[in-house]
């Protein structure tokens, strides 16, 4: 597999998370966790699935401690921190912080082996995720309420925890993706148990929320993880995080396509930022395609 192909194969994961939202939405009332759980079991168990078929994809949960810490402290970690932010804070607010990820990648990708990060990773990085701000203030003015830097805190925290999983992956290339499989089954398991700590128990009402939660578990919370893993093991990284950015982009274009949503300058100039943001970042990627040709 090329180092193109494999970028290629993470990006499917960003587009992938560019229907959380939706699917989140169409789920009803099932509160974070509850819905963390059963869509990382959907995605588990269609991972499992998938061993019918390939038997030898099971011995790939053998794996030292350490890749369990990270894949598990990844997924699940990272959604923990996340759902707590957005209890101690205004949700604009946290999910701004939070989305630091896509940048905090590109900057940390200097410590993954074989990898330089030159200027224009982070001038693209900063156009994503000067798009991105647009996108999830609606183009107002953010201001911070210390008030709430407990939640922001946790928000930047979950930041780290997501791109520091992404970028230390690289480290263990060799372990096969089936072992996300693994990950997503034992994060179930602990979202089960921080459901039952915090929240009560909503089940989603009616064929089209069950399908939204099948949606999100077969998907955006499924296979996404495994094309992910496959990206930042085996692509260029510097330019899957800035592309990153384009999820809260798409995920908005999907809901102006369906009607919920108008399309206004924000929307334009964000779109303008983020294209030019992954154009910028993948200049090298680029220009090695041109001179391939």
């Amino acid at each position: 597999m090329t180092r193109t192909t494999a970028t290629g194969i993470g990006f499917v994961a960003v587009l992938l998370w560019a229907l959380l939202a939706y699917f989140t939405a169409a789920s009803g009332e099932v509160p974070p966790f509850q819905l963390t759980a059963m869509s990382f079991g959907i995605g588990g168990l269609a991972g499992v699935a998938t061993w019918l078929l390939r038997p030898q994809g099971i011995k790939a949960l053998r794996q030292p401690w350490r890749v369990w810490a990270l894949g598990v402290g990844g997924l699940f970690g990272y959604h923990f921190l996340y759902f707590t932010a957005l209890r101690n804070a205004p949700t604009v607010d946290a999910s701004l912080i939070a989305y630091l990820w896509p940048l905090l990648i590109v900057v940390l990708s200097a410590l993954a082996p074989g990898e330089k990060l030159r200027a224009h990773h982070v001038t693209g990085a900063l156009m994503g995720f000067a798009g991105a701000a647009l996108i999830v203030t609606r183009g107002q003015s953010l201001s911070l309420n210390p008030d709430y830097a407990f939640g922001y805190a946790i928000a930047f925290l979950a930041a780290f925890v997501w791109s520091g999983y992404s970028v230390l992956s690289r480290r263990f290339a060799e372990v096969p993706t089936d072992v996300v499989t693994g990950f997503c089954l034992v994060t179930a398991v602990l979202a089960t148990g921080a459901h039952l700590a915090l929240e009560d128990t909503v089940w989603p009402s009616g064929m089209g929320q069950w399908l939204a939660v099948l949606g999100l578990g077969l998907g955006p919370v499924g296979l996404a993880f495994f094309v992910w893993d496959i990206g930042v093991k085996r692509g260029d990284i510097q330019v899957l995080g800035a592309a990153s950015y384009s999820a809260p982009l798409l995920s908005t274009l999907l809901l102006i396509a369906l009607g919920a949503s108008p399309f206004t300058w924000v929307v334009g100039t964000a779109c303008l930022l983020i294209t030019l943001g992954a154009v910028v970042a993948a200049k090298e990627m680029i220009l090695r395609r041109g001179r391939a040709g």
